[in-house]
This record gives structure tokens, sequence and C-alpha cells, in this order.
């Protein structure tokens, strides 16, 4: 399926350990299926041809903003959108939409905001320039 704006998608299925007793999806799991949705999208993205300077470069999640429109089930087909939605000197911003794969609602808008940090200060450092223009270039959709 497609949805605008997106250049990439994955899918997977709800499984029996991710819900209720109302066999809904756990709140805190939509969190989990963002970040499955972020791990196939840098594999797809292949930012590791830039070498170190990507193997390298350490993010990390500062901010989680998720907004819930309806509730997944016990074995629904879920496709997670992914996109670089802003790319800043120290920071990137990243959204991924949770959708019914079968009938294409949206389920829940998630934003995440990483920090590019030096690990030694723990303190947040410029993006490394190959990092930032292939971010920024993955960000106008040209892959």
């Amino acid at each position: 399926m497609l949805r605008p704006g997106f250049p990439f998608s994955t899918r997977f299925r709800v499984r029996y350990s991710e819900i209720d007793g109302q066999k809904i999806v756990f709140n805190s799991r939509y969190l989990e299926y963002a970040d499955v949705g972020l791990t196939e999208f840098w594999r797809w993205a292949d930012l590791a041809e830039l070498g170190q300077e990507w193997t390298e470069a350490e993010f990390n999640v500062v901010r989680a903003q998720l907004e819930y429109k309806r509730p997944f089930r016990f074995d629904d087909l879920v496709e997670a959108f992914v996109r670089v939605e802003r790319v800043g000197t120290s920071s990137m911003t990243m959204r991924v939409d949770l959708c019914h794969a079968e009938t294409g609602d949206l389920h829940a808008e998630i934003e995440m905001v990483s920090v590019h940090l030096d690990l030694v200060t723990r303190r947040p450092q410029p993006i490394p320039g190959g990092v930032r223009a292939r971010l920024l270039s993955l960000g106008a959709g040209e892959v």
C-alpha cells in the first residue's frame, strides 16, 4: 500500500503476547511497533555505506509523541509507514504512521525526536556532514 509522503513501509502482525483480555493491543506496544518500523527503515535506507560516519553515530530518543486514533486487535496486519520529518543541527525527527495494512485505516501517529550525542560527554553534537546530507535527501524523498 502507498501512503503519500512516506517512501518506506513494512508489515507485521499483532501477536497474542501484545494484547490484553479484550484482544486489543497494549498502549506501550505502539512505540515498539514504531521501533520495528524505524529499524526496517534504517536497513532499507542503507546508511551503512557511509562507513564510520554512520556506524559510529549515536542517536538517543529524547521525545516521543504518540496520538492514538483506533486500537489494533489480535492478528491485525499492521503497516508502519516511516519518513524523516526534520533534520536539525544535532537532532532528527522521524514520523511513523501505523495503519491497518488491509483497510488502510490510520491507527496511530508517532513522532520521535533523536539527538546525536558525544558518548563521552553525553552532550548533543552536530550530526556528521555525510549523515546529515543523507538524512536530508531521505526527508526530501530522494531515495
